[in-house]
């Protein structure tokens, strides 16, 4: 005796063909477990803040975490990415409420590099007409020079899996909508966030700032995360304390040379003869 299937036909083509994709989307699909953790330092200022805020909503693969305590080390971050299920991390470090440092680090075996951050301009500072989607996967931009040299090459794929999204992550978008650019300049890597425009009537395409934008100055490379040997060193990196100990310096240097000219101004008096005014008498 045979059993009737009273199920359409139509239905039952279309579920065992969908049964199939999704068995072959599942062993074909590549998944890049890339996660960052992102925290700062206590006694961060809220500039420095919202730079951390704008950074971290362009990265859907990232986590934050609480501030860090600025007595400990770096390398605690370690245990925090190791609890946390992250596999990189970005620290940005205050100093004496003026001064930001930026660490890049793969973790928990590295490498890692700290950058000073120079000219800051967050999103709110900027007020582009420029927007795009939150946490949309970005087109990553690399200036020809960062091939030159072996330590730039280090740098660029530290970038390329820090700042990279993930393929199929599940708080990413399924489209492109802006590009993440990093340019190297007078020694000096410049970072900026372009939305991808189009334009209705003439169908061309052009390039927004969104922002943020800021300028990173290597200081130096390290073998491990947040600590080991060095790697690379900046010769050109000078510090912000040694900066404002010089500009000092200058402004002492002229407060002395009035303070001289003054002297010497009183010591003419003091020394010049007076001479009598033949007239004094005449009109009284």
């Amino acid at each position: 005796m045979q059993v009737e299937d009273k199920a359409p036909q139509g239905k039952l083509a279309a579920f065992s063909a969908a049964s199939k994709q999704q068995e072959k989307g599942k062993g074909n699909t590549f998944r890049n477990k890339q996660r960052v953790l992102v925290l700062a330092s206590r006694g961060i200022v809220h500039r420095f803040r919202h730079l951390m805020l704008d950074v971290l909503k362009m990265l859907p693969h990232g986590a934050k975490d609480a501030k860090m305590e600025s007595k400990d080390r770096p390398s605690v971050i370690n245990e925090l990415c190791e609890m946390r299920g992250c596999n990189g991390a970005l620290y940005f470090e205050t100093r004496k409420h003026k001064d930001l440092y930026l660490w890049v680090a793969r973790t928990p075996h590295g490498p890692s590099a700290k950058f000073l951050v120079k000219n800051i301009h967050t999103m709110a500072e900027l007020k582009f007409t420029g927007n795009h989607l939150m946490y949309s996967r970005p087109f990553l931009v690399f200036d020809a020079t960062f091939e030159s040299e072996p330590y730039l090459q280090l740098l660029k794929e530290m970038f390329m899996q820090t700042f990279g999204t993930p393929r199929n992550h599940r708080r990413s978008k399924p489209f492109v909508d802006h590009t993440l650019s990093f340019y190297v300049l007078d020694g000096h890597i410049w970072i900026r966030n372009y939305q991808v425009a189009k334009n209705e009537d003439t169908g061309e395409t052009s390039l927004v700032e969104v922002g943020p934008r800021f300028c990173l100055q290597l200081h130096r490379i390290f073998a491990g995360a947040f600590e080991g040997t060095t790697v690379y060193s900046n010769t050109d990196y000078i510090s912000p304390n040694v900066i404002r100990a010089r500009e000092k310096l200058v402004k002492g240097g002229k407060y002395k040379s009035r303070v001289q000219e003054k002297k010497e101004a009183i010591l003419r008096q003091q020394t010049t003869p007076k001479v009598e005014n033949p007239f004094a008498g005449v009109f009284k």
